[in-house]
């Protein structure tokens, strides 16, 4: 005898709990604000590059001691997709709260104890091998965070409002970057940079702690009707079995928004710093005053692609990625105030070409629009239709 189905929530049981508006607001408000706090103690690191790079990667060359603290920066994002796949179990398996409230404490200790750690100086290789494992924990942290949410917000939307609900998670993620960037900028004006590079950078990592407990305490009194759906045996080993196609080609999709973001919202404060000649509060300010655009365009998005579809919309950001990253770079590069960090910093100590990042973001976003350009429409799409299809796979 076979083994027997495994019970899976209908997505109508999943929505009806979300569909008054005070219902609506508060799955928001537990969806996003996790990705705020998270997001805000994420890209700390990148805004800080430099002075971590000084206390645990001491190097002659400024360069070096550069790319090894975004190479630290990058060493979390191999971590995404595992955070990814565990906290998704967790949401299957005690709710989509569980895994949200698991992954808001799994970032805020380790960007706290990032804060404290004493430099190479003082305690030698122990130093950036202990920093590389809170990075790490943060990297899965975040991971599961995103995905979580994502996953939280999407199931209680109904069709057609979709794009709109998802909107949400990213909008969340930039308003945490974008409260990173203010403390950065914050912490540069009121203290002068030697201050800033003995110890300054260090108060925004120790806030995070406090901004992180402040998240747990709004999502514990959410409260999650959603029935716990079962997981499947093997739902990672499925995912690459029978969707691996599905996988690559979201890969392909998301190549100019990952690289777009932290190049443009990450990456751009150090480059406007160490290339232009731009003042680090002033490089940190400019790139706050972008990132608040930002949060008025992610919503715009969502409900765009909602009213035209995905595929028009998601054409026409990596599209214009693709076309205006390099004249726009040029701009900045003459210091006028404007608009993955790693590879953009070792491009141009490579190759000496000032704005080989945008040749690097027109190439994600070239691939970014082919991946948009091959995605079938699914807005008017039910997920009821979806359940149904995965119940008859199931049985």
């Amino acid at each position: 005898m076979g083994a027997p189905p495994v019970p899976i929530t209908p997505p109508e049981v999943i929505t009806q709990e979300f569909r008054t508006p005070t219902a609506v607001r508060r799955g928001v408000v537990a969806g996003v604000v996790g990705n705020v706090l998270e997001w805000y103690d994420f890209a700390l690191f990148g805004f800080f590059a430099r002075e971590i790079g000084a206390h645990f990667f001491p190097a002659t060359d400024p360069t070096a001691s550069l790319l090894a603290a975004f190479g630290t920066f990058a060493a979390g994002f191999l971590m995404r997709p595992v955070g990814g796949a565990l906290f998704g179990w967790v949401g299957d398996r005690f709710g989509r709260k569980q895994a949200l409230i698991w992954s808001v404490l799994a970032m805020a200790f380790p960007s706290f104890f990032i804060g404290l750690l004493p430099g190479t100086e003082t305690i030698g290789f122990a130093a950036p091998v202990l920093l590389l494992l809170f990075r790490l924990m943060q990297g899965l942290a975040v991971g599961g965070e995103y995905m979580a949410s994502a996953v939280f917000l999407v199931e209680g939307s109904q069709p057609g409002r979709r794009g709109w609900m998802g909107s949400w998670g990213p909008l969340g993620a930039s308003a945490g970057t974008l409260l990173g960037s203010m403390a950065g900028a914050l912490v540069n004006r009121v203290l002068p940079p030697e201050a800033v590079m003995a110890y300054g950078w260090r108060i925004p990592f120790l806030a995070g702690l406090a901004v992180g407990l402040g998240g747990l305490a709004i999502r514990r009194h959410y409260v999650e009707r959603v029935p716990h759906q079962a997981p499947a045996r093997s739902p990672l080993g499925e995912a690459f079995r029978q969707h691996w196609r599905t996988m690559l080609h979201l890969v392909v999709l998301i190549a100019g928004i990952s690289v777009g973001f932290y190049t443009v919202f990450v990456y751009t404060a150090t480059w406007l710093e160490q290339q232009i000649g731009v003042p680090a509060r002033t490089a940190l300010e400019i790139n706050s005053l972008a990132m608040a655009a930002h949060l008025f365009v992610l919503p715009a998005a969502g409900w765009a692609s909602d009213r035209l579809g995905r595929r028009p919309v998601l054409m026409f950001g990596s599209g214009a990625f693709a076309l205006l990253a390099y004249p726009l770079m040029s701009l900045m590069a003459q210091g006028q105030t404007g608009t993955t960090p790693l590879v953009a910093a070792w491009l141009v100590a490579r190759t000496g070409v000032t704005l080989a990042p945008a040749l690097y973001l027109s190439a994600a976003a070239g691939l970014a629009f082919i991946g948009a350009l091959l995605l079938p429409g699914t807005t008017r799409h039910s997920l009821t239709r979806e359940f149904e299809s995965a119940r008859f796979r199931h049985t």
